[in-house]
């Protein structure tokens, strides 16, 4: 491995151009080596006349290109999976947008497959865990201070949905983020999941399930619900309340800047998750980077992205069917630790 980690960026959307941005100029100890993206012209946008680094349409290419040691994949979901494999075939680490892979079967697969390698190589992009506030919530809970976690009560906003957004992508889009959040934060698996659809918002596009309120039940008793909005028309809002035996804490106050003019006071509200979690995505990819250079694999694993599939899965038939849906997990193998490790 070189002085610079050179590092394959596939997918020059918004967020694999924010990764080549990132890795370019915020992280130090890497570069980009090269981007893939099936629009040429978008994967040299996003390079944006980066010297030394090579512009692909096809992902498999992009990690054979001269200098590549790692691959960070912000592709669509759907093609996670083959370049995970890939990378795995090559011996390459990996920093994986979530989802993982959409499908639990696929996920399985990539577990099944990391397995066989008997290491890790691949860290999954739940940045939440990178975030200052969650981080502190995480140790407070650890800790023990406020006793046994007994509830997570979570909130999960944004200003509009995309155009493509159906009513089970708010689970397994928007949610899975408070999947994994609510595994890590309490270091237990989610059982079973109940999904109650409100009456849908005037703001809501036509036939979109908007908001749901989502019920999750843990191995040892905890319960987590998540009001999900993704057309509240104001802002990009993430809040966790834990309740515990002795005490309770909540993070995702919006501590922003208060201005104060003729006329009233006012404070900015974020209106995405990449204004919102800009420093825990610099944390996130500077821990990957650091990591992988010194030879090991961090943060969210392989198994994190599995079992946030099956869950996503099940939140899906619990709004389809109106009925709670049980969450059934294959084996994990010895590679993987439990949650919140």
């Amino acid at each position: 491995m070189g002085d610079l980690l050179g590092v394959a960026v596939l997918g020059a959307g918004r967020m694999g151009a924010d990764h080549v941005r990132r890795l370019h100029r915020v992280v130090s100890g890497a570069r980009v080596a090269a981007v893939a993206d099936p629009d040429t012209a978008r994967a040299e946008e996003a390079l944006g006349g980066i010297e030394g680094a090579s512009a692909h349409t096809d992902a498999v290419a992009a990690l054979d290109a001269p200098g590549v040691e790692a691959v960070l994949i912000a592709s669509p979901g759907p093609a996670h999976e083959e370049a995970l494999l890939a990378a795995f075939a090559r011996g390459l680490p990996v920093l994986c947008e979530k989802p993982m892979v959409p499908d639990s079967a696929g996920a399985l697969r990539v577990v099944e497959a990391e397995a066989r390698l008997g290491r890790r190589l691949a860290q999954i992009g739940f940045m939440r865990r990178y975030d200052a506030e969650y981080g502190r919530l995480k140790s407070l809970l650890d800790g023990g201070r406020l006793g046994r976690p007994l509830m997570l009560h979570c909130t999960h906003r944004n200003v509009s949905s995309p155009d493509h957004f159906t009513s089970a992508m708010l689970i397994n889009s928007s949610v899975s983020h408070e999947i994994d959040a609510a595994r890590w934060l309490l270091g237990q698996e989610l059982t079973a999941v109940t999904v109650l659809r409100p009456a849908p918002s005037a703001g809501a596009p036509e036939g979109l399930a908007d908001p749901q309120f989502v019920l999750f039940e843990t191995e040892r008793g905890a319960l987590v619900d998540v009001e999900v909005f993704v057309n509240c028309g104001f802002g990009y809002q993430v809040r966790c309340e834990a309740v515990c035996e002795a005490g309770s804490a909540r993070i995702g106050e919006d501590h922003a800047m208060v201005v104060t003019a003729r006329g009233g006071a006012g404070k900015d509200v974020p209106q995405d998750y990449l204004v919102r979690f800009a420093d825990a995505y610099d944390r996130e990819v500077r821990a990957w980077v650091d990591a992988t250079r010194r030879g090991r694999v961090t943060g969210p694993s392989a198994w994190d992205g599995y079992a946030a599939s099956v869950v996503a899965e099940a939140g899906v038939r619990a709004l389809d069917d109106g009925r709670r849906a049980t969450v059934e997990l294959a084996p994990r193998p010895g590679l993987y630790a439990v949650p919140g490790h």
